[in-house]
Formats: C-alpha cells, sequence, structure tokens
C-alpha cells in the first residue's frame, strides 16, 4: 500500500483532520457514507449523491466517502478474502466496504497521536472498536441488513486478529496496492515511467484550498490582510492566488459575499492567464461551467465576452458567480449550446481569443473528486480524445486572423493533452504554437503549493 508519508508543513503550517463533526453518531455517518460510495459503484458522481445526503450528516459523510474512494481498492480486496459470498444487498456490500477503510486506517495509524493521526490526509479520527461497534449499530438500525449483522461483527473481528496475514494476501492485488484501477495505473506507468508512482500517491492526498484574488474588487493584499485578521493563515502563490493553510467552508472566509475572491486551483488560475487579453476584444470561453476561467478573463480586461455551455444548469451557476463577483456588468453574453455545432450559436464575427477548455477524463483532479478513478472505464479517455478533436476544430473556424486559441484539459493522459495538440497542429497548417506549460502534473513536493493535473497549448491563427 503506498503511504502518505509523515506530516508536512509550508512555512509552520499543517495540514489538520476535520474533527468538527464528531458529535455526529459514526453509525449515521457510516451508513450515509455507504449510501454515497453504493451510488459510485452503480455510476453516478458522488457529489451528485453527496448533494442529497442530509445537511447534518453532509460534512461527515463527504470526509468519510472521500477517504473509501481513495481506499477502495484494498478495501475491496480485504472483503473478498474476508467474505467468499457477499449477501446481495448493495447497501450491506458499501457498508461493508465503509467499514473496512476506516478500521484499515484505524489498525494503520493505530500508535499515532490524535494530532498527527490523519494530519496530511484530513481524517476523521476513529479508534477500531469505535468502527466495528458503530459499523453493527448502523446495519442493525435497518431492518433489511439486520440479519447480516453477525457477518459484519465476525468480519471485522476478523480483520483486527489477523490485519497483517489479510493484508499481505489482499497486496498481491495492484488494484489493492495502488487504489487505482488497473488500466488506470497502466495508463500512468506508460505515459510517465520514471514518475508514475508518485502521480497515483498524489491522487490520494487532498488538494489545498486556493483562492483567486478578485482584482477589480480588492487586491491581492488586502484580501491577505482581512483573512490574517480574522486568524486564517495564508500564503501568497501568485500574482492573483492566495492558499489557506487549512480549507474551510467559503462562508467562513471573509470576501466571499463580498466577491473579493473566487476559490480556484493553482493550475486552474493559469488559463486566464495565459490567454493573450488587451480591452476592447472579443473573446470566447467555451464550455465555460461553472465559470472561474469566465471571471477570471473578465477581472483581467474590459472585454466583448461569449461564454458557452451545453447545459443549461451550469450555465446557470456562470451567472451566479459572476454576479457574486460584481463582473455581471460587463459585456458578457451567456449561451447555452454545442460548442461544436457552430451553426447553433456563432453568428460569424471572429473571436480575437478563445478559450477552449474541453471536456476530458478529470484525470488531473482525482485528489479532489476521488471517484473519478472508478466512475471512468479504460474506452472513455478515447472518447473523450475524440470530443476534444471535434470540439477543438470547430472552434479554431471562430478565431480571427492573428488571434489566439487556448486548449486546456483537466487530464494527465497524453491522449488529451500533448498527443491531442500535436494532432491538431498537424490538422491545421495555419496554427502557429506559442511557448505555454504543456503537461502540468500534480505531484506532491509541498502540499500546501500542489496543484491539479492540467495541461495547455497556445496556438496562434496566421493569415
Amino acid at each position: 500500500m503506498i503511504k502518505s508519508g509523515s506530516k508536512q508543513t509550508h512555512a509552520g503550517f499543517a495540514f489538520v483532520p476535520d474533527t468538527s463533526f464528531k458529535q455526529i453518531p459514526l453509525s449515521d455517518t457510516i451508513l450515509a457514507s455507504a449510501q454515497n460510495v453504493r451510488a459510485v459503484l452503480a455510476g453516478r458522481s458522488l457529489s451528485d449523491s453527496l448533494a442529497e445526503t442530509p445537511a447534518a450528516l453532509r460534512a461527515s459523510a463527504q470526509a468519510v466517502s472521500f477517504h473509501v474512494m481513495r481506499r477502495l481498492g484494498v478495501a475491496r480486496a480485504i472483503k473478498q478474502i474476508l467474505v467468499r459470498r457477499t449477501p446481495p444487498n448493495p447497501l450491506f456490500d458499501a457498508v461493508l466496504l465503509v467499514s473496512l477503510a476506516l478500521l484499515d486506517t484505524a489498525l494503520e495509524h493505530a500508535g499515532d497521536a490524535p494530532a498527527d493521526f490523519g494530519a496530511v490526509r484530513r481524517l476523521p479520527v476513529y479508534a477500531a472498536h469505535t468502527v466495528v461497534d458503530q459499523a453493527v449499530t448502523a446495519v442493525d438500525g435497518q431492518r433489511k441488513m439486520r440479519a447480516y449483522k453477525a457477518l459484519l461483527n465476525g468480519s471485522l473481528r476478523s480483520f483486527i486478529r489477523e490485519r497483517g496475514a489479510i493484508l499481505a494476501q489482499a497486496l498481491e492485488n495492484h488494484e489493492a496496492v495502488f487504489n487505482h484501477p488497473d488500466w488506470w495505473v497502466a495508463q500512468v506507468r506508460r505515459a510517465y515511467p520514471d514518475q508514475w508512482e508518485a502521480l497515483l500517491q498524489s491522487a490520494d492526498m487532498p488538494g489545498p484550498m486556493a483562492l483567486r484574488v478578485n482584482i477589480r474588487r480588492s487586491s491581492v493584499e488586502a484580501v491577505q490582510g482581512a483573512l490574517e485578521a480574522a486568524g486564517i493563515a495564508v500564503v501568497r502563490a501568485g500574482a492573483q492566488a492566495l492558499v489557506l493553510a487549512a480549507p474551510r467552508p467559503v462562508q467562513a472566509v471573509p470576501g466571499f459575499d463580498e466577491g473579493w475572491w473566487s476559490v480556484q486551483d493553482l493550475a486552474a488560475q493559469q488559463a486566464g492567464a495565459l490567454l493573450p487579453l488587451r480591452d476592447g476584444m472579443r473573446v470566447l470561453d467555451a464550455c465555460a461551467a461553472p465559470g472561474g476561467k469566465t471571471a477570471h478573463i473578465l477581472e483581467r480586461a474590459d472585454v466583448d465576452l461569449v461564454a458557452l455551455d451545453s447545459d443549461p444548469a451550469r450555465l446557470e451557476r456562470v451567472g451566479q458567480n459572476l454576479r457574486r463577483l460584481r463582473l455581471d456588468g460587463a459585456k458578457v453574453s451567456l449561451r447555452c449550446a454545442d460548442a461544436a455545432d457552430l451553426k447553433s450559436w456563432w453568428d460569424g464575427r471572429p473571436f480575437d481569443a478563445v478559450l477552449a477548455d474541453v471536456p476530458c477524463t478529470a484525470s488531473g483532479v482525482v485528489r479532489r473528486h476521488p471517484d473519478i478513478r472508478w466512475l471512468r472505464r479504460e474506452a472513455d479517455v478515447a472518447k473523450t480524445a475524440a470530443l476534444q478533436r471535434k470540439i477543438v476544430d470547430a472552434l479554431w473556424q471562430t478565431v480571427g486572423s492573428g488571434g489566439h486559441l487556448l486548449y486546456a484539459t483537466c487530464s494527465i493522459f497524453p491522449q488529451e493533452g500533448e498527443r491531442q495538440a500535436a494532432q491538431f497542429q498537424q490538422r491545421h497548417s495555419d496554427a502557429v504554437r506559442l511557448a505555454a506549460p504543456g503537461q502540468l502534473l500534480p505531484l506532491v513536493d509541498d502540499p500546501l503549493l500542489s496543484h491539479d493535473g492540467f495541461f495547455y497549448a497556445l496556438f496562434a491563427k496566421t493569415a
């Protein structure tokens, strides 16, 4: 099993576990988490499932569900050893997986001091005997699972007694070692033969909370001062970026309602900075939702902007974000359409700059969305690459002579990054590739200043 290593700090800051929900019965959290895990195993995103979790349980269920997603490979392998025939009850199966993930972590860190336990991963702190007791309580409280109470209790206690031997057997399975599907591991290993293990390890480290300061409303220095005055430790990480020492709800950070800042990963913040902008330009943000990059463009220059997205609900979030940031008075047109279907939305007038943040597997943001690795299938990589080609080829037609297109994806798979950019340039003789970061890898040297996986390629259109 890949270990997280010792607690890491930056400038005296340490990631600490969020234990604010310890008053909630663990049995309730286990059951709520199991419902979310069951949803993911059925093909539903964890974000959508968590949105339906009762508000009082959402924080604790999210923490535990995220942890289970990061340990699902080993939990599955342990389950197969302990329970040869799992009862045909999907919710019980999920309860068992949640319990095993929590129990394995409790036993792994049994000798750690409470202040250090889970410091890097920000885990809730539970003792092994508490996990067993509360897992059994959760099952006993559900009529359709009550018959499996003894099976659950016996399995968990067997694991406590024989963890060493059971874990050694479980780790013969590569999925258990890396907690990623085998095909994902193979893809990363082929693409990054010298870094693949570090990349898989980094996917299990929660990303820091980074803010992009809205320079139309405030300054980096002013926002930093306001946060520090409120007792929130931050570090500056770029022209508009501040990183919090420990994540917290946005409403608990000064300036959210005033539109002083947006939450945006450090890698994603490069999009708005890389796109060549000046006042008066006509700009397109294709695949714009939820609007972070749209807002960044408007913060940088007074432009005539079209924000495009095919999902009406997500497009509404763009409008909401612009209103909160007090950017809704800018020249912005929100349009709901398929970016590749030019006839449905383009009026024929060329754009000076186009941001093509195209759909992808999201393999670069798996540390923030750990369910992605279990939701994706190997065939999805080729499917998204084909969709990307269709979109960027269409968008290139909208770029005026001398204009620019910035191609961006939150992926680490070369099929969606460097390979896509190289093939685009081969298809378009009028595309000149300019300097851009290329592939940004989410390697965790300093957790506080780490970033998601992203790819950027910038093209200029010749006459």
